[in-house]
């Protein structure tokens, strides 16, 4: 059961432009002891993806509360917020939707990422580019075709997760996290101002990483970058962090950096 604007309910008008174009933007958060971890950085990607994309959404503290609220009964969960246009006309222009719909959800956390932090995880490099669209950049949208392709082809092999490229054959990220790897004192990751998804974990591990003095130097990297890698670990608001083993064919044994993040982002 989902709630819609403040009502538990399965049914959303067919008109929605959430399913007519994917005309919306959405955050998933990690559920710890009925609390909503990092709530205000949920909340402010939501924000910042609404503003981006001209959603008049104004409920904002209605939408926190809701969130806090809905977490309160889990111990370990996912929560998910879906923010739409609305309904409107057929057509692609917007003027017609006044009142944006706020949908909320709460499902089962993944129990593999418990044996992924222990043994580490294995990347294969990922045949389907994501296309630069420096309008959307950095947000979640809902237009989400591309992570679906490359999932699909991820299940047909016994890989982890995958390396995503753009259509200049410069990383961008994994299927749903972000990228880190560290070459001697040096730490990097992709830029995600031309595709990809600035996430908030990402966004706090640098946040982290400054406050201890480092600078995570953001870079148009080819995979070959990770070649001279002394370690490399993804990490999205669920993981949260997690350290990879293998990278295509590149294998790593350093955890230095991966040690001294995890506490700090759980």
């Amino acid at each position: 059961m989902f709630l819609i604007n403040g009502e538990y309910q399965s049914h959303l008008p067919a008109n929605d432009r959430s399913i007519q174009f994917g005309d919306g933007c959405f955050t998933t958060a990690r559920i710890t002891a009925g609390e909503v971890r990092f709530l205000s950085q949920h909340i402010a990607r939501l924000q910042q993806a609404c503003q981006r994309l001209a959603i008049p959404f104004t409920q904002w503290q209605i939408l926190e509360t809701e969130m806090s609220e809905m977490a309160r009964s889990h111990n370990t969960a996912v929560l998910k917020v879906i923010i739409s246009r609305g309904s409107g006309g057929r057509g692609y222009n917007p003027a017609q939707c006044e009142y944006p719909v706020r949908i909320l959800s709460v499902s089962g956390f993944p129990s593999f990422y418990t044996e992924w932090k222990t043994n580490g995880i294995t990347l294969a490099l990922s045949s389907v580019q994501m296309g630069i669209n420096p309008s959307l950049a950095g947000i979640k949208h809902l237009n989400r075709l591309e992570q679906v392709l490359i999932r699909a082809e991820l299940e047909q092999t016994n890989q982890h997760e995958a390396i995503v490229l753009d259509s200049d054959g410069m990383m961008v990220e994994c299927c749903a996290a972000n990228l880190f790897w560290r070459e001697g004192d040096s730490v990097y990751t992709p830029y995600v101002n031309r595709s990809g998804v600035n996430g908030t974990m990402r966004q706090h591990i640098m946040a982290e990483l400054a406050q201890q003095g480092r600078v995570v130097h953001q870079v148009r990297a080819k995979p070959d970058a990770l070649l001279h890698a002394d370690e490399a670990f993804i990490c999205n608001a669920l993981m949260p962090i997690i350290p990879v083993r293998q990278a295509i064919t590149t294998r790593y044994t350093s955890r230095e950096l991966f040690t001294s993040l995890a506490p700090l982002c759980e």
